[in-house]
């Protein structure tokens, strides 16, 4: 049994199936730092998005204007802009058909509401692949070490007098792959709980629009103006 503890030999020397744990395990944290970094860039993108809009909207500038500003700045899908512009073009597209004030809010609120479902189907994306890197690693892990253990036991039975020395190196290979599992699950928990808040503030911020919106929408209904 090789008593050279060095990382890579440890690896080198362990069985096939702690390899191939710590192998997955190596895919599986490349991966979730690569979601991590772009849901990152993401809610970083909508959260500006919906500072710039707000400000933007409660400057008290026509809805009009607004929403063509948007067009032209090819924002119109984006966030808080999105459910914006979709209610906007509803509204604008009901109240030409002269329906009931009540009819034409109605249509623009479903508008609203299946753009804002869309965006939050965009923003949660891939958060339940970090919840199972996060809860399933030190599980996998752990495997790779109880299999590891269990070999070193095995091949210690067939010698007269074990040492530490004849010990260490095998334990050492099998932690290995609990440490891996560690490795790839904490930051991925991390990374979930934060982003999983922040995909819940902006979802508030979104229901929150949407009530403003659909009350001035209502006002421009009751009196039979077009935005």
């Amino acid at each position: 049994m090789n008593t050279n503890l060095s990382f890579i030999s440890l690896v080198l020397e362990a069985s096939f199936v702690v390899q191939l744990v710590i192998l997955l395990l190596l895919l599986v944290s490349i991966a979730s730092w690569a979601v991590i970094i772009e849901k990152r860039r993401l809610l970083k993108q909508a959260t500006g998005v919906a500072d710039a809009f707000e400000a933007s909207f409660w400057s008290g500038g026509d809805l009009t204007t607004i929403y063509k500003s948007l067009a032209e700045g090819n924002q119109g899908d984006l966030g808080m802009t999105g459910i914006f512009g979709s209610g906007f073009r509803e509204f604008a597209r009901l109240e030409k058909e002269s329906l009931g004030a009540n009819q034409v809010l109605e249509g623009a609120r479903r508008s609203m509401r299946v753009s804002q479902m869309r965006e939050m189907d965009r923003l949660e994306h891939n958060l339940a692949f970090l919840a199972t890197v996060g809860s399933t690693s030190p599980y996998v892990g752990l495997f790779g070490t109880v299999w590891g253990i269990m070999n070193s036991f095995q091949a210690l039975g067939n010698v007269q007098s074990a040492t530490l020395a004849l010990v260490a190196p095998g334990i050492a290979e099998a932690l290995i792959a609990t440490a891996m599992g560690l490795f790839a699950a904490i930051p991925a928990v991390i990374a979930f709980n934060r982003y999983a808040d922040q995909v819940g503030r902006l979802e508030v911020r979104y229901d929150a629009f949407m009530e403003e919106f659909s009350a001035i929408l209502h006002r421009n209904a009751a009196r039979g103006d077009t935005p």
